[in-house]
C-alpha cells in the first residue's frame, strides 16, 4: 500500500468515525435528517479543511475529492436507521468522537509532514485537524466544546498522538502497526479520561470547578 492511498484510509476512518458523533448528537438534539447529515459532514471535514487552508493546498482534500462525503453520508444514514436502538449507550458519541481524534490526529500529522511542513507545525496540525471538527459541531449544537470544557481532556491526547506521530516518522520506524498503535493509545488515553474524571488544572491557580 503506498503512502498516499495508506493516508486516505486512514482519513476515511477517521471521517466516518467523526461523522457519526455528529449524527449521534444531531439525533440527541432532535435535528432533522438534513440537519444530521450536516452536522456529521462538519465535524466530519471542518478540522481537515481548515488544516489544508493553512498549508496552503489550493483545494482541500475534503471538496477535491467526493469520497470524502460518502462516509459521512454513510454514518447519518445508520444513525437515522439504528438510533433507536442505540441511544441507550450513552457512550457511544464519546466513543466515536474518540475514535475520529485518535486517527485525526496521525492523519493530520502526516499530511502536514508530506507537505513539508516542519515537525513542530506538523504536530499543530495534527491537533487541529483532531479538534476542529469536533469544536464546529458543538458550538453548533449549541454546546460547550469538549475543547474548552474544564470538565473534559480533549486536547492532551491529540497531542501526545500528534507529537508521537511526527516522531516515529522522523525516526524512520512509522508503519501500519505502529501507527495502530499510536491511535490506540490515543483512544485509551482519551476514553480513560473520560471515563475516570480525569482533569487538567484551571487557568488560574486557587480556582475550583463547579460543583467541588
Amino acid at each position: 500500500m503506498s503512502f498516499d492511498t495508506g493516508l486516505l484510509a486512514l482519513d476515511l476512518l477517521g471521517v466516518f468515525f467523526f461523522a457519526v458523533s455528529g449524527s449521534l448528537l444531531a439525533a440527541r438534539k432532535r435535528f432533522d435528517v438534513v440537519g444530521s447529515v450536516l452536522l456529521a459532514c462538519l465535524v466530519s471535514l471542518g478540522g481537515g479543511v481548515v488544516r489544508d487552508v493553512i498549508l496552503g493546498v489550493h483545494l482541500p482534500s475534503a471538496f477535491g475529492q467526493p469520497v470524502y462525503l460518502v462516509p459521512a453520508i454513510l454514518a447519518a444514514a445508520l444513525v437515522y436507521i439504528l438510533f433507536n436502538s442505540v441511544q441507550r449507550f450513552t457512550s457511544l458519541l464519546t466513543l466515536f468522537d474518540a475514535g475520529g481524534l485518535a486517527l485525526f490526529c496521525i492523519s493530520g500529522t502526516l499530511k502536514a509532514i508530506s507537505l513539508g511542513a516542519n515537525p513542530v507545525a506538523a504536530v499543530l496540525l495534527g491537533v487541529t485537524t483532531a479538534v476542529g471538527g469536533g469544536v464546529l459541531r458543538d458550538i453548533t449544537a449549541n454546546e460547550v466544546p469538549a475543547l474548552f470544557d474544564a470538565r473534559e481532556i480533549y486536547a492532551l491526547p491529540a497531542f501526545c498522538g500528534a507529537t508521537l506521530t511526527a516522531l516515529v516518522w522522523h525516526l524512520g520506524w512509522f508503519n501500519p502497526v505502529s501507527g495502530l498503535t499510536i491511535a490506540a493509545l490515543v483512544f485509551a488515553f482519551r476514553v480513560t479520561a473520560w471515563r475516570r474524571h480525569w482533569y487538567i488544572p484551571l487557568a488560574v491557580h486557587g480556582w475550583h470547578r463547579p460543583g467541588t
